[in-house]
């Protein structure tokens, strides 16, 4: 994994502009800390820090190819987990390779087969070629978006990263936000409408899509959308399938030149994925596999169960380190660690994000980086299989909104008057339910039943599923540790999205088809656990730490935030001694601490950022 940046501007001679090149580079060096490099030519700039996973010796970027007298540039980030495949194809058409290393894959790939090259990639990727010879670029993010590439366009100037903070440091840039920036930031919350890069001129590529820039202009081209088609399988045979796709991606995901582990919480997904593991690396005489999870100092004694954490990860995941017998490492933070990264991680972000969620994440991928350098996680499997509460909630199910965005007007009762009127919070969350909605890929023929719940799994894949990418992303690069999603193979997708519900809750259970194609992996008990989230802090000093926090904002004439939020009603809800209970803000009620967190989290952002508005 690495980041990527980089600029077109036709009526320039960026030759001049290496310190500009240089500075935006850098940012990224959390993300590549093994190895910087820039290509410059008179109107395209390329920037690219690298972490080196496969041919640490030979796979230096910007790669540069030539075909007779054509040349081509590359930056990468990303991992193509079938480029042997493609490799052997490539060589039978006469292509040659002087390295091992999939960036060169993908870069002869686009030789040969131009724009449609990624029509054949399986794997995570966000990347820039420049063809020197047409001069145009083309950009091109994976299909589910694992991979970050954003853009800005104004004045004729075209730039591009992994991260906002890449492009906000090109000397033509000013950290600007309006009010669609606005309403993404308080009433979209993290769940970022897809396509939407908050600052005022930027955007990101949505996933599945690409782009080319040249003389004509910008072009954008969706290459691969979720379709829905007749589901032709028995509930056997569909949990066949379920069971070969997901060990054939696991074991793609496993192919690395440095250390590989797994995050494990005991839990159906990670348990499954880090059986595979063990499995694959028994066959393949690799020795044990290591395993990580992470926990709170003295969470046992506050932790209480609740619909979306229905108990505690600490004993299953003994259970499930004892049964692999894998070299397990867990992680424990405390409250003060906890709360002082709120602050880096909303740096890693380049926005306010999830809070404690985002933090300890932060934390435990820098823990994890001192023993492995990429890592293998169990997301999206409850947004694919249908395994979150909402998929199970009449109210959530008919509602005419997003089902963690019931509570918009509460929320929008915690702006000031004059940002509210400004950013229509309740217009602006229909306007952007009914984008997604307009969206789905119905079947013909399909009953209400089916068509409200290929509805919710679509809002779930192309909505909610891309805050927690997006999360796992920018927390795990800032500590230069590549994180793989097997659940977010293509090909798992596409199959998962149209199964119909019934199979999907095979056994009356929520993931019922997954569970049902684990049968005989899994132990019993393992296999039929309640689903249980990435875990939070229950340590009632959190809530202290973070109310002092805010009411220090809150207390300061000077903080960015005051103009923004009804500061009578967020003081009451911080001095409260309810504080600690749920308050409706993002969807499902949050805690008064996640709360608290959340606005201290935008603060440091205008603050840090020097974010204007307008």
């Amino acid at each position: 994994m690495c980041g990527i940046t980089g600029w077109i501007d036709w009526n320039s001679d960026l030759t001049k502009e290496s310190d500009n090149l240089e500075r935006m580079t850098d940012t990224l060096a959390p993300r590549g800390p093994d190895a910087a490099g820039t290509w410059i030519s008179a109107h395209c700039a390329l920037g690219h820090r690298r972490l080196s996973v496969m041919d640490p010796e030979n796979g230096a970027q910007p790669m540069i190819r030539y075909t007779g007298d054509d040349k081509y540039v590359v930056v990468y980030n990303g991992e193509l987990y079938n480029a042997p495949e493609l490799k052997r194809e490539l060589e039978s058409r006469g292509r040659t390779f002087t390295t091992t290393c999939d960036t060169e894959v993908l870069l002869v790939a686009f030789m040969e087969w131009g724009r449609a090259c990624v029509e054949r990639f399986n794997g995570i990727f966000a990347f820039a070629i420049w063809d020197v010879t047409a001069q145009e670029l083309f950009l091109a993010r994976d299909r589910l978006g694992v991979k970050p590439l954003f853009f800005y366009r104004k004045d004729g100037l075209f730039i591009f990263g992994s991260e906002p903070k890449c492009i906000l440091e090109h000397s033509a840039v000013k950290a600007e936000v309006g009010a669609e920036g606005l309403a993404e930031i308080f009433i979209i919350g993290p769940a970022r409408t897809p396509g939407h890069g908050v600052y005022n001129n930027m955007s990101e590529l949505r996933p599945g899509q690409c782009m080319v820039v040249n003389h004509a202009g910008v072009k954008t081209i969706t290459y691969w959308q979720l379709r829905s088609q007749t589901h032709e399988h028995t509930v056997e045979e569909t949990a066949e399938h379920v069971r070969e796709l997901l060990k054939d991606t696991v074991e793609r995901q496993l192919i690395s030149d440095v250390p590989v582990c797994t995050l494990l919480s005991g839990g159906l997904d990670s348990s499954a994925l880090t059986t595979i593991a063990v499995e694959y690396y028994k066959e393949t005489g690799q020795g044990n596999v290591h395993t990580y999870s992470v926990d709170y100092r003295d969470n046992d004694k506050h932790f209480k169960a609740h619909a979306f954490q229905p108990n505690s990860d600490a004993p299953w995941i003994e259970r499930m380190t004892s049964h692999l017998g894998t070299v397990h490492h867990p992680i424990q933070f405390d409250t003060p660690e906890l709360v002082a990264t709120l602050y880096n991680a909303t740096l890693a972000r380049d926005l306010p994000g999830m809070a404690d969620v985002d933090a300890s994440l932060l934390l435990f991928c820098h823990e994890i980086k001192k023993g492995a350098t990429v890592a293998i996680s169990g997301e999206a499997a409850d947004e694919i299989f249908g395994g979150y509460p909402w998929f199970h909630r009449d109210e959530a199910l008919n509602a005419d909104t997003f089902p963690w965005s019931l509570a918009t007007a509460m929320r929008a009762d915690l702006l000031s008057p004059d940002i509210a009127a400004w950013i229509k919070p309740e217009e602006y969350i229909g306007d952007r339910y009914a984008d997604a909605v307009a969206e789905v890929p119905h079947l013909d023929g399909e009953d209400e039943q089916r068509r409200r719940m290929r509805r919710m799994s679509y809002l779930n894949i192309t909505r909610f599923m891309p805050t927690l990418l997006d999360r796992k992303d920018r927390m795990s690069m800032a500590a230069g540790l590549e994180v793989r999603v097997p659940f977010c193979d293509h090909r798992l997708v596409e199959y998962v999205f149209n199964i119909p519900w019934e199979i999907k809750t095979a056994g009356d259970r929520e993931k019922g088809i997954l569970r049902k194609a684990l049968q005989g992996v899994l132990p019993d008990d393992v296999l039929w656990r309640k689903k249980s989230p990435y875990p939070k802090t229950h340590n009632p000093n959190y809530l202290t730490a973070v109310r002092g926090l805010l009411l220090d904002v809150l207390n300061d004439p000077s903080s960015p935030l005051l103009p923004l939020i009804n500061v009578k009603k967020v003081r009451e809800l911080a001095e409260a001694d309810s504080a600690s209970s749920n308050i409706p803000w993002f969807g499902q009620l949050m805690s008064g601490p996640q709360l608290f967190a959340y606005l201290y989290q935008v603060n440091v952002w205008l603050k840090e950022y020097k974010v204007s508005i307008g």
